[in-house]
């Protein structure tokens, strides 16, 4: 890591025209990160932070959230920028399909440097110094040792952003984390973080529709497979129709599976009025969730809480899923949920 922060300590010695990028479909750790990094660095810098597409409107309380440009709203301002980039800097992804039609971008753009700040498996040499620890639980997390080892002043609103990561990516702090996951925690404590006020806004503020949803999923669309230990929620597109389903009203579903005692894996899959069926996977203990998810849904992840997608229907992917549990039947039996 030290040859890597050399590197980029050298290109942050002089202004830099500065694009933070993260992935599409941008979650807390993408949100929370690039605020962050936007904020670290524009009082030395031009930089500007850009999205492929909308976030959550659940995010909306979050300081600096105005300064964030969304492609699919915003292309021409952000071709712009990138094109003027004279140092771009990806964060929680670790290659250029994750940014979709901005990859293309990217690559027309060779005079920028490019750095990666990510901890997702598998990075692509796609950027030079690279920062890749899998083991952090969170580009946030990440984010924060990267920055302190180059001693830059952080405040509350670099560390709201930062916890803003560290909680959604690790449910509340209660998956993937590690003793340095909880010291950095304490460290955005110490700048002024309430942890109260922080997780009510993320975890506490469901609407009436999002409830409704949610009771209907686990009433009418909940299936347990007690000889796999895993337990299914399908979403139709009608289902969407009927409930008017929009970004972010089923965040959080998939997660409700894990609270069945002995249930060690949990899928919501719902099919998206495009006809892409969208599936997120969950996982407690040893079970790891991100290598199926690339094996057999063009997805990854995590270790515990991986996504993937598929062209098919619900029906073909519940089947398809289905079909390969018994793949995976000793690996769940086996697994732990504690660690001993």
């Amino acid at each position: 890591m030290q040859d890597a922060l050399k590197k980029l300590e050298a290109l942050l010695e002089n202004r830099q025209n500065i694009v933070v990028l993260s992935h599409r479909n941008p979650d807390g750790d993408a949100i929370g990160s690039s605020l962050a990094v936007f904020q670290l660095l524009k009082e030395e810098h031009n930089v500007t932070a850009i999205v492929p597409s909308e976030y959550p409107s659940f995010f909306d309380w979050m300081h600096g959230l105005e300064h964030l440009l969304v492609y699919d709203l915003q292309q021409e301002a952000c071709k712009e920028k990138i094109a003027e980039a004279s140092l771009i800097i990806f964060l929680d992804f670790n290659a250029l399909d994750r940014i979709d039609p901005i990859g293309s971008l990217i690559e027309k753009n060779t005079s920028a440097n490019r750095v990666m700040i990510d901890h997702h498996l598998h990075p692509q040499p796609i950027a030079d110094p690279i920062f890749s620890e899998i083991a952090s639980s969170s580009t946030c997390e990440l984010v924060y040792k990267v920055f302190s080892a180059l001693e830059i002043s952080f405040n509350k609103n670099i560390a709201e952003a930062l916890y803003l990561g560290i909680l959604t990516d690790t449910g509340g702090l209660t998956y993937g984390t590690r003793p340095e996951t909880f010291e950095t925690v304490a460290a955005l404590n110490r700048l002024g973080v309430d942890n109260f006020r922080m997780q009510d806004l993320i975890f506490n503020q469901m609407s009436e529709k999002q409830l409704r949803i949610l009771g209907m999923s686990l009433y009418k669309r909940m299936e347990i497979l007690s000889d796999y230990h895993t337990g299914i929620i399908a979403l139709t597109k009608g289902d969407y129709e009927k409930f008017d389903i929009q970004r972010g009203d089923t965040e959080g579903i998939v997660n409700y599976l894990l609270r069945i005692n002995n249930l060690k894996f949990a899928v919501f899959a719902r099919e998206q009025p495009t006809g892409i069926t969208k599936i997120s996977f969950r996982s407690r203990g040893s079970f790891a969730v991100n290598e199926l998810a690339s094996k057999h849904f063009n997805g990854g992840g995590h270790k515990n809480a991986s996504g993937g997608y598929s062209y098919y229907p619900l029906k073909s992917v519940v089947k398809k899923i289905k079909s390969i549990l018994p793949e995976y039947k000793d690996s769940l039996l086996n697994a732990k949920i504690y660690e001993e």
